[in-house]
């Protein structure tokens, strides 16, 4: 089992940068793959972007890329997701997983609402 822990959200001005955190704890040694995801109010979770830990390769979606950053500090087993230029469309919660080759643990999630 994994545990996920996220942290930083908050409610910051359109133009703005916050930075999300996620703590993994448990068996992380069997996680190759980490990411995001986000759910706006009526609004299915939309995947935000990931990591392939063993060579740190990083993909976004086409609606925060060139605006968020995925990186991860090995030796504290945390996920950041750095999001600057942030949009009131950004607003929703922010969900961090992680997985070994899919998405099979999900944290509780850190609200960031984005006002104009």
């Amino acid at each position: 089992q994994v545990q996920l822990v996220e942290s930083g959200g908050g409610s910051v001005q359109t133009g703005g940068s916050l930075r999300l955190s996620c703590a993994a704890s448990g068996n992380t040694d069997s996680i190759d793959l980490m990411g995001w995801f986000r759910q706006a109010p009526e609004k299915e979770r939309e995947w935000v972007g990931g990591i392939y830990t063993p060579t740190g390769t990083t993909n976004y979606a086409d609606s925060v890329k060139g605006r968020f950053t995925i990186s991860r500090d090995n030796a504290k087993n945390t996920l950041y997701l750095q999001m600057n230029s942030l949009k009131p469309e950004d607003t929703a919660m922010y969900y961090c997983t992680a997985g070994e080759r899919t998405y099979n643990y999900w944290g509780q999630g850190t609200q960031v609402t984005v006002v104009s």
